[in-house]
Order: structure tokens, then C-alpha cells, then sequence
């Protein structure tokens, strides 16, 4: 396969980048040093809290881009972007709809920090992995000074399933993604991963047929239409396997890094 032309490797965290233990591998930093020396630059798209990104590529926060909650906030040239964000009326809306819903967990993501309602330490203890900076509030709708990014919602068994039902009715205001087995996210209508990299991609020059791209999950799936060299990992979702152009290994086998290997050899 011809790499000749990348100069855009952007990469979603979990279920992609992250393992299964929600880490980073050596291997990966050790390809990022190799990967700036031929003038690619590399830029982490995820679901996930800013905070949380910086957290899990600490080594490398500064030399990166970063895309958090769906495209709510980007990080380009060390400096923070907010781009689409809810109103407090979003919140109030979207907020008491959710709370009818039996088993589910409602995060609602600032920029400060995270918020939640709950005290259940069984969620809080997989909430921490994604959140490193959070406040456990009595009432999501009455927060206050903070840029409300995205409403992120958790069920144990299926975010498909038991949330996207009820959660259906919010899209004609605001946009609604399944973005995990677990997870739900929910954002401004315009608010989503390619927004902000469509953004990110007209500031350095580079276009799709010069952008590689990596996800798993339906919240990468419009990420896919930017980039000729669209991957689909193995544990990919199978909207995500129809959508990309490519197919790699899952991020238990390191799939990211396979990929890379073969772009790295391209020199």
C-alpha cells in the first residue's frame, strides 16, 4: 500500500489505541518519535474528558492534537479551542428525560471538570478511568459556571439497547451517538470528531487523501468520510467495518500499531 502521502495519523483511544487494561503502549510512543522525524503529526480523537487524554499520552501532551468530548473542545499548537457546547436548556432538557430510564448513569461533561448525581462506588470505579477531574453534585441541572461540552450516559449492560430508546427523542434539537457498548453520548447538533478535525485538517494543510484515521465505535464513523486511509479495528463495531475503507487487528493485538509499522517503512 502506497503511505507515501500521510501526513495525518488520527487515532480514537478506547477500544483503538488503548488495550484492554485502557493503556497506552510502549510501542506506540516509540513509533510517535519515529513518526514526528518523517513530519507526521499525530492527533488522539476520543469520547474521552480532555484531562483524561492528557492523563493517558502524558509523554507526548505537547506535541500532539487533541480532539475530547466528540469534538466539544480541541487542543492544536497548545492552545485549547471550545467549539460547539450545550446551553443550559440542553442540559435541563436532556438531563430529566435520562433520569427515567431505569440503571442508567448521566455524566454531564464541562470543561472544568465532570459531574454526576451518584455516590454508586461499582459505577464511580469505571466512571474514574475516563474522568480524572470530577464532582459528585446533587442536581446536574443547577451547575453552574462551567462550558458545558457533552452529556455522556452509562448503562452496564447496553447503551444500545436500554438508552438510545428514550434518548431518541433529543435529536431534533441535539445530536445523539452510541459511542460505546456502555456508553451514550449526547452533544450539540453540530458538535461531533470530524467537525473538529475538518477544523484541525484546514489549519495544517492536509488533506483526506494525506489523513489516516483509526476507530472503533459509531462515534468515529464521520471521522471516516475524512480520511482515504480509514481503519477499522477487528473489535470494531459493524457500522464502523462497512464504513472503513481498511481493516487492521484489534487493540488487544496492538492493531494501531500494525498499521503504523507498515507507514513507517514507507521511507
Amino acid at each position: 500500500m502506497d503511505f507515501s502521502k500521510v501526513k495525518l495519523v488520527v487515532s480514537d483511544m478506547d477500544g483503538t489505541l488503548l488495550n484492554p487494561k485502557s493503556e497506552v503502549s510502549p510501542r506506540f510512543f516509540n513509533q510517535f518519535k519515529a513518526l514526528k522525524q518523517q513530519n507526521i503529526h499525530f492527533t488522539a480523537a476520543s469520547g474521552r474528558q480532555y484531562q483524561s487524554i492528557l492523563d493517558k499520552l502524558h509523554p507526548i501532551k505537547d506535541e500532539i492534537s487533541i480532539i475530547a468530548e466528540n469534538g466539544g473542545i480541541m487542543k492544536h499548537n497548545n492552545q485549547e479551542q471550545i467549539l460547539l457546547q450545550l446551553t443550559s436548556e440542553n442540559v435541563k432538557n436532556a438531563v430529566t428525560l435520562l433520569r427515567n430510564i431505569e440503571g442508567t448513569y448521566i455524566v454531564l461533561c464541562g470543561r472544568q471538570r465532570a459531574y454526576i448525581e451518584t455516590t454508586d462506588e461499582a459505577f464511580i470505579s469505571k466512571f474514574r478511568d475516563y474522568y480524572k477531574e470530577y464532582t459528585i453534585v446533587e442536581d446536574l441541572t443547577q451547575v453552574e459556571n462551567d462550558d458545558f461540552l457533552k452529556i455522556a450516559v452509562f448503562h452496564h449492560i447496553s447503551s444500545e439497547s436500554y438508552i438510545l430508546p428514550t434518548a431518541e427523542a433529543l435529536k431534533k434539537d441535539l445530536q445523539v451517538i452510541v459511542s460505546g457498548e456502555n456508553w451514550l453520548d449526547i452533544s450539540h447538533a453540530e458538535a461531533n470528531k470530524s467537525y473538529a478535525l475538518s477544523l484541525l485538517q484546514k489549519q495544517l494543510g492536509v488533506t483526506k487523501e494525506e489523513t489516516m484515521v483509526f476507530g472503533d465505535y459509531n462515534n468515529d464513523l464521520q471521522m471516516m468520510d475524512l480520511a482515504y486511509f480509514s481503519y477499522a479495528m477487528e473489535n470494531a463495531h459493524d457500522d464502523v467495518k462497512k464504513t472503513a475503507r481498511f481493516k487492521t487487528k484489534s487493540n488487544a493485538e496492538e492493531g494501531v500499531e500494525t498499521v503504523l509499522d507498515e507507514l513507517l517503512k514507507r521511507s
